[in-house]
């Protein structure tokens, strides 16, 4: 008799997983639209639709440096019908800047797959006058302070920006925006003369001419900007970083419909569209499971974590 309970069991949790999901899938993009995270979204979107033969479609819900979002989904149910684009932003740097974010970045999550990441860039308004990296440097200490962009409050850009500010002894007044898309438009314009984006946030301005890259976050200089020198060579060897995202859900995803969204993702990666995108955009990525995707996030807390915290534990002094 219980064996026969237990077959009856396994072909229901089957069928379950066969059969998911019931309906559309919402994706919370925790940032506007337009920026990296976005385009991320987006990409994968398309292709788990197809996928699954369900929707998967973006809902973008700004605020808070995305932290709103992300605790909006830590409290979702956990039936995978509520998933978002999470990573770096998110799960690292927010938690990391803000003591009470509502939410524990490991356990109030199911982590899914890796999406990939690109390296953040430091550009400047052509209007600005400077083109290296130590003439920046120069400038904002002349001025005694210099006003910069990012994509928000707690992105890469963000915490980059206040760690060169430390380090460098100078003086950079955050300007936040709930997106790259917008701050790139602003930065652009002239508004604000000072930038630190992704990469492929800034892509095509700097090959128009429009932004010029002074730095560049990368481990070593890369094929897309060889003329960009690193922070590793401005005088920062222990530094570089990259903005990466990933797929995530509420805690308690059941174990079938993580690997088999994890499985397309994987298999997305690899196809002719996306590859394309994500190459255009610089996005370096690589084929993780689930459980190698927690344990990459739990290693960029444990590496990031204690270091932004002291940052900001010298700067409250």
């Amino acid at each position: 008799m219980l064996a026969v309970l237990a077959a009856v069991c396994a072909l229901a949790a089957g069928a379950g997983a066969a059969d998911w999901p019931p309906k559309p899938v919402r994706l919370i993009v925790p940032f506007a639209a337009g920026g990296a995270s976005d385009t991320m979204g987006r990409l994968y979107a398309e292709a788990l639709s197809t996928a699954f033969g369900k929707q998967f479609y973006v809902e973008n819900r700004v605020g808070g440096g995305g932290l709103v979002a992300t605790e909006a989904v830590a409290h979702a149910d956990p039936d995978g019908l509520t998933l978002m684009v999470s990573g770096m932003p998110t799960h690292v740097l927010g938690p990391a800047m803000k003591a009470n974010a509502g939410f524990d970045p490991m356990r109030d999550f199911t982590h899914i797959a890796y999406f990939g990441g690109t390296p953040n860039v430091l550009v400047v308004h052509p209007t600005l006058g400077v083109t290296s990296y130590r003439d920046f440097l120069a400038l904002a200490r002349s001025a005694g302070g210099t006003e910069y962009v990012s994509a928000g409050f707690g992105t890469m850009g963000n915490w980059i920006a206040e760690y060169l500010a430390a380090r460098e002894g100078i003086k950079l007044v955050h300007v936040a925006y709930k997106g790259g898309a917008q701050a790139l438009f602003d930065l652009i314009a002239g508004h604000v003369k000072v930038g630190m984006l992704t990469w492929s946030n800034v892509d095509e301005a700097v090959r128009a001419g429009k932004l010029v890259p002074l730095a560049i976050t990368s481990a070593q200089r890369t094929g897309y900007a060889p003329d960009v020198p690193t922070l590793r060579e401005l005088g920062h060897p222990d530094f570089a970083a990259i903005t990466w995202y990933s797929l995530s859900g509420p805690a308690g995803l059941p174990a079938d419909i993580v690997d088999s969204i994890n499985r397309e993702v994987i298999k997305a990666a690899s196809s002719a569209q996306v590859k394309r995108q994500i190459e255009q955009d610089a996005v370096e990525t690589k084929a993780m499971s689930p459980a190698e995707v927690t344990r990459f996030m739990q290693s960029e807390i444990d590496r990031w974590a204690p270091m932004i915290r002291q940052l900001l534990g010298a700067k409250a002094q």
